[in-house]
Parts: C-alpha cells; structure tokens; sequence
C-alpha cells in the first residue's frame, strides 16, 4: 500500500492511505541501515509503501518515495547527524516574531539559507502584530522591505486578533506548506485560527529567557478548510547549517548569486578576494551589511546561535 507520512512521533509513524485510512506504522528494519546520516529516515510529508501486519491494525513501512525537496535542520547532540523537518513542500513559513521572543536576523537568513539549498521557496510570516507600538511598526517594516528587496514574500499578522488570517489563507490555499521558527512566535496559534475548532495547545513565554516553552512536541500535518495542507514542526532554538560546502554558500543568498558573475575569480568566496562584486556591493551601500553578516557567520562555522 502507499501512503502519506502526517504525523511522526520518532518511532511511530501515523501514515494516510490513499483509502483516506490512517495507520500506525513502524520502519521496517532494514529501512533504518541505508547509510542514511539523518536521525530520521522517514518525515512528515514523504510518501511510502507500507504493509498491514498480520491481525494487527499497525503497519511496516518498507520503502520512502524519492523526495522533491525537504528541510533540514543539524542534530545539536550529534553533529554529524541532521534531521528532516519535512519532505515534498511546496511552501515554507518562516514565522518570525520581533519581540517575546525575538528572532535574530542570523536566525532568518539561516533558515533561508536551508531552503534555497534544498529547493523549498519560502516566506516570512511576522506574527504578533497586535504588539507593536509606532516604533516597532518602522521597525517591522525595515524587515519586510529588505527581505522583499531580496525576493521573499513577507506577511504581517495577529493570530490573537485575527489580522491578515484571510491574506495567509490565501496564501497556502491548495499547497503543502511548513510552518516552523522559534517556540514561542505563535505557529500553533496561527493553526488554530486557520483551523477553526483545532484547538492545539499554546505556551506562554519563559520569563528568564523570553524564549517560548515547546508545546508542539513532533511533526504533524494537518488538512485545510480551504484546501491544502499544513505542517506544523516543533519550535527550533538553534538552526545549524550542513551539507553546504563554503565555495558554493554564496550562491543561496539570491542578492549575492546575482553578483557572483562579475567577480574577477570563478572561485571567489567573497571574503577578501581582490576584485570581488559582491564586495564591491557592501562597500557601495548595495548589499545589506546584516546579510553579509549572515554569510560569514554561516562561512566560518558560527552557525548555530539564535
């Protein structure tokens, strides 16, 4: 049988038959000695073959499908492993907050970053609208212009009153879309507005390090009213960057791609190379200096702070 992977709880896989049937299903022993560096083979998203136990309602799961993208993030307790997020996405939400918690630009460009590498086109969703006073507002907005000036798609919204829901309805409408970021911004409160009646548990902030507390505890996807399907990730504190070698970095911050003909060496990693075009950019005011901060934090191994 194939099926749809929509919720994994590390061992236990819940796996959606095209009868609509939902499975509890384990990894079928094998499945896990593939030389696979991931610490889990099988991801919300992917599509895989499965079959029934005998008298049992559980089911093996004994093949993972090719995948068109996914999302990865680095094993913080095992550096050489990474994790998939989610597979098959035709979105990516980043939900950004600007305070209780914030999110650190590095944070944004990192998470970017991994998308372009795996071929996942992703947005920023700014999320506690109702928040800000006059000066967070030019703030925010900041934000939004230089991220569209890149090319990302901004949104600003309040899951606690409901601003913009309509705008990011639209948005996911009819797609496969992830919504990840920092525990605390407001994921599962934004689900619960696109989801009426779904009710997902919320947290409050941790006083002494405003960063939010973990309530969405393993990947789960769910189905959209207005069609289209959702997955909802747990909260990331740290995001790492892997499998992205230094001399090709350059070429998933699409400012800096653009550039790169026009440097003088076919191998510039834009660092202090004479003659370098994205170089020339940040000393002329072209490109944003807290980018290219991102890209050196990337490129000397800093990669894993907020």
């Amino acid at each position: 049988m194939e099926g749809l992977v929509i919720k994994s709880t590390g061992s236990w896989y819940t796996v959606e038959g095209k009868n609509q049937q939902r499975y509890e299903c384990r990894i079928k022993g094998k499945l896990r000695m593939k030389g696979l560096v991931s610490t889990n083979p099988v991801a919300v998203g992917d599509i895989v073959d499965f079959e029934l136990e005998p008298e049992l309602q559980t089911g093996v799961i004994s093949k993972v499908h090719d995948r068109k993208n996914y999302i990865i993030r680095k094993s913080i307790n095992l550096s050489k492993q990474v994790q998939i997020i989610a597979a098959n996405l035709d979105l990516a939400c980043l939900v950004v907050t600007l305070a209780s918690p914030r999110t650190s630009l590095g944070f944004i460009d990192r998470f970017l970053v991994t998308a372009e590498a795996y071929g996942v086109p992703a947005v920023l969703v700014f999320n506690k609208l109702d928040l800000f006073n006059q000066e967070g507002l030019e703030i925010l907005d900041n934000y939004i212009d230089l991220y569209q000036r890149i090319g990302y798609p901004c949104y600003s919204v309040s899951a606690i009153k409901g601003t913009n829901i309509e705008t990011l309805e639209a948005l996911l409408k009819d797609k496969i879309s992830l919504f990840s970021g920092h525990s605390g911004v407001g994921k599962s409160s934004l689900i619960n507005r696109l989801i009426p009646g779904k009710e997902l548990r919320t947290g409050q902030i941790s006083d002494w390090s405003d960063m939010g507390k973990h309530t969405t505890t393993f990947a789960e996807l769910f189905d959209l009213p207005s069609g289209g399907k959702l997955i909802d990730t747990p909260g990331i504190r740290e995001l790492g960057i892997t499998d992205i070698e230094k001399y090709e970095l350059g070429h998933f911050f699409p400012e800096m791609r653009a550039l790169m003909n026009d440097c003088k060496f076919n191998n510039c990693v834009h660092i202090n190379e004479p003659g370098c075009a994205v170089l020339k950019a940040l000393d002329e005011g072209d490109l944003e200096p807290t980018r290219y901060d991102s890209y050196q934090s990337i490129y000397f191994g800093n990669d894993t702070r907020h």
